[in-house]
């Protein structure tokens, strides 16, 4: 079997399943990824739990090598070095740990400056929507140093869009980044396990329906796929081409007791793959 793990969609997803006491560091994150593998391959073959590595072929996890550029943000009025963000460090931590565990092997893109910084589009939205407002003001009176006159209305519009400017956070006014080579390597890596018969399922972890091609291929050829949308709703354009819908990891809102997951991070891991 083989697990192919969408990286960005799964710790997109796992706040919503996890606890942040489970989460808060590389290491548990690591562990979590574990303990999700071995539940798939445990629930399809009943193996016993010191085993269940015996039937992985290979455990994929892709994600995107963090932006390491430099940028000066508008409203700190600071550079910000992205090699140094926390995001940065934590995806370099968890990087290093997958790369030791056994049957795991790391398929990263990377992420390009596309655009400048921008505040999240719905704030935009109500912003914007203060356009026709702000153009109705007659400002000539302040050319001749006088006072700008304004009805009660407009007072109370005025108020509206300073509450709606004071809604948008430094931390919300992000750089326009891009994640590339991410989608292609999962699909690539699905047709190369599929024609060349590397393994007789694979598990995809994701909720993503451009796969929908690459699925096709495969089921087409005889390999089982099966998908984890992590509790997420599936389009049925992308469950109409799957085997079947399970998840490695618990309900949300529902957590196993630590020991469970302490026990499969104390599981022997000897042995590396490239």
């Amino acid at each position: 079997m083989a697990i192919l793990i969408d990286g960005g969609f799964f710790l997109k997803r796992l706040p919503k399943i996890v606890g942040e006491d489970r989460r808060d560091s590389a290491e548990k994150v690591a562990g979590i990824i574990k303990l999700m593998c071995r539940n798939h391959i445990r629930y399809l073959t009943k193996c016993p739990k010191g085993q269940w590595q015996d039937h992985v072929y290979r455990i994929f996890f892709y994600d995107a090598v963090p932006y390491d550029g430099k940028a000066h943000h508008p409203f700190e009025n600071r550079s910000v070095d992205f090699s140094k963000t926390g995001t940065a460090l934590f995806r370099g931590e968890l990087f290093d740990r997958l790369r030791k565990q056994r049957k795991v092997a790391l398929r990263l893109g990377k992420v390009t400056r596309e655009g400048d910084w921008s505040p999240p589009a719905e704030k935009i939205r109500r912003i914007l929507a203060t356009r026709d407002w702000l153009a109705g003001i007659d400002l000539s009176g302040l050319e001749d140093g006088g006072n700008l006159a304004l009805s009660k209305v407009q007072v109370e519009q005025a108020k509206s869009l300073q509450r709606k400017w004071a809604e948008i956070r430094n931390e919300d006014v992000t750089l326009g980044l891009r994640q590339k080579g991410v989608d292609m390597r999962i699909g690539l890596d699905i047709a190369s396990i599929t024609l060349k018969r590397q393994a007789d399922t694979i598990i995809l972890v994701s909720g993503d329906s451009d796969f929908v091609p690459a699925a096709k291929l495969a089921r087409r050829e005889g390999v089982e796929f099966i998908l984890d949308p992590l509790w997420q709703s599936v389009n049925d354009d992308l469950f109409e081409h799957i085997d079947g819908l399970q998840s490695g990891l618990w309900k949300p809102g529902t957590q196993p007791p630590a020991a469970v997951v302490k026990a499969v991070e104390a599981e022997d891991d000897n042995g590396t793959d490239d």
